[in-house]
């Protein structure tokens, strides 16, 4: 007989196999990995650092995942091993959690691995805790079972409440781990007093029994085999996001590289196997850099959006993020979608923060809502402004020429994190050669900014956003498609305009991002105008 709820009915069973269709949700182990660094990163927990590594234990090769921040009680490390409970929601709005669902550890560490423990302490306490597939088979359990145990962080002595000897008997038979010498062996690798260490084993493998991610090629980083590498190539050529002589970004398979720019802003390190991942702030790495805004008609918050070229001009499209977090990388949209042999658009980044938009359940993508198609037109409206701006601009300083002989890197600042308060701080760019591994505000040599109690450098409030440049070639086009335009761009609906192709992307390996292609009767133009109804 099922258990029954305080009303007297029957409460409602999970199914253990539901760990692993959960899981399914990744299509790669990259966005897993990204699941669980959220999770630390997130305010609540808000560490400083994590570390992320590749171990053995008891002849099983492992990944680690070891953050410093506040740690958890054995209450809210329940709810964390238990299905859509979070407390995210009510964080500050400048500290907004990227989390809403309360799904990440669950489908992130069971896309890695089959079974994963959790060390985790909080000062006062700490509490192993498990969640494992191998152990729900071998009991031939019914329902989900997650063994919880808590211990004195002082005396290190087992708290006994009416299920934590149980749940330590099945941790020390079903686990790696054998002794209780061991348990406390992992806490004490918890480099503070407070932090969470997440064990995960059975790491997933591919048809070839190797492990899904290659740990051999680079001992720097987590990358994906060779030949899946060149499915991916073959994938993104074959469905149009990139053409036969475009290089691929790193970031779809070098996890250090994904890292890199998984946060718009970062404020937590991360370090892979031992050495630090040199975050980037993308916006400022971009030369002819300009800004415009957007103002969607469905939300009252001003946007900024951020233009500039990339050194590297076969990375291109709209970094997407939400929260502060990479959803959706290199998306193509307006002019860079045509593929008639124009180079339109090429080189072009654009770097948005969607907070009014809602992600997908992995992070990877958004829904495919009217809003996001209204985001999508809008944006390929504004880069199409950026591009015909950027190009006249260079073709008048004769720079036409040197697309490929970028803005000298050395009238923009370069900008770097402290270790210590994890502030970005601007750097004339000729003091360093490279950007320094670690680096702290004392080394600043701009005294204003020379101490970790000194604010960032402020940027725009909402109420200040404004384009940084005027859009000559507006001005010269004929008033009649100008007034043409701006009606389209304030129209609401998307519905009427047809099957359009707004963007393709890079963010999903192999998979073109939308969307069935427009009718015949419809040109290009047309498309962009009616796209564009998001406001501009």
């Amino acid at each position: 007989m099922a258990r029954l709820s305080e009303h007297g009915i029957r409460l409602s069973s999970m199914s253990p196999s539901f760990l692993n269709s959960n899981s399914t949700s990744h299509t790669g182990p990259f966005s897993a990995v990204a699941e669980l660094i959220d999770n630390a990163s997130d305010p609540g927990v808000s560490a400083k650092q994590i570390w992320i590594d590749v171990t053995d234990e008891a002849g099983h090769p492992c990944l680690t995942f070891t953050d410093n921040g506040s740690g958890m009680t054995p209450n809210k490390l329940h709810k964390m091993l238990s299905f859509g409970f979070t407390e995210k929601g009510s964080a500050r709005a400048s500290q907004q959690a990227i989390g809403v669902y309360g799904n990440g550890f669950k489908s992130g560490s069971m896309r890695l691995g089959r079974d994963a423990l959790i060390f985790t302490k909080n000062g006062g306490c700490q509490t192993v805790g498990m969640l494992s597939q191998t152990y729900l088979e071998n009991i031939k359990a019914q329902a989900v079972i997650v063994p919880i145990v808590p211990f004195s962080q002082q005396t290190k002595s087992l708290v006994v409440t009416e299920d934590s000897e149980a749940s330590l008997a099945a941790i020390l038979q079903h686990s790696i781990i054998s002794t209780r010498e061991q348990i406390h062996a992992h806490f004490d690798s918890i480099p503070s007093k407070k932090g969470t260490k997440i064990l995960i084993w059975n790491i997933r493998r591919a048809k070839d029994a190797k492990t899904e991610i290659d740990f051999e090629t680079d001992v720097s980083d987590f990358r994906l085999p060779k030949i899946q590498i060149e499915e991916l190539k073959k994938g993104l050529r074959s469905g149009g996001s990139a053409r036969a002589e475009q290089s691929i970004p790193d970031l779809h398979y070098s996890l250090r590289a994904y890292l890199s720019i998984l946060y718009m802003k970062p404020r937590t390190q991360i370090i892979l196997r031992g050495t630090k991942v040199l975050a980037k702030l993308v916006s400022r790495r971009l030369s002819h850099t300009e800004h415009d805004v957007y103002k969607p008609h469905f939300s009252k918050e001003k946007v900024k959006v951020t233009f500039g070229l990339n050194p590297n001009k076969d990375h291109y499209g709209i970094m997407m993020y939400h929260k502060n977090r990479l959803i959706k990388a290199y998306e193509k949209v307006g002019c860079q979608l045509k593929t008639s042999g124009q180079r339109a658009g090429v080189g072009v980044v654009g770097i948005i923060e969607c907070n009014f938009l809602k992600p997908a359940h992995n992070k990877q993508d958004f829904e495919y809502t009217k809003e996001y198609r209204l985001t999508l037109g809008a944006l390929g409206l504004k880069l199409n402004d950026y591009w015909k701006e950027v190009t006249e601009k260079m073709a008048r300083e004769r720079e036409l020429q040197s697309l490929d002989r970028l803005k000298n890197a050395d009238e923009s600042p370069m900008w770097v994190q402290c270790e210590e308060c994890l502030k970005w701080r601007s750097v004339p760019a000729h003091h360093y050669s490279a950007v320094p591994e670690s680096w702290s505000c004392s080394q600043n040599p701009n005294p204003r900014y020379r101490s970790c109690s000194s604010p960032e450098e402020e940027e725009e409030s909402e109420e200040q956003l404004a384009p940084s440049y005027q859009k000559n070639h507006r001005k010269q086009e004929h008033p009649r498609n100008r007034k043409r335009e701006a009606a389209l761009e304030t129209c609401e609906s998307l519905e009427s305009s047809g099957h359009q192709t707004l963007s393709r992307s890079w963010s999903e390996p192999g998979r073109l991002a939308l969307r069935p292609t427009r009718s015949p009767d419809h040109s290009a133009a047309g498309d962009e105008g009616r796209a564009g109804g998001g406001g501009a």
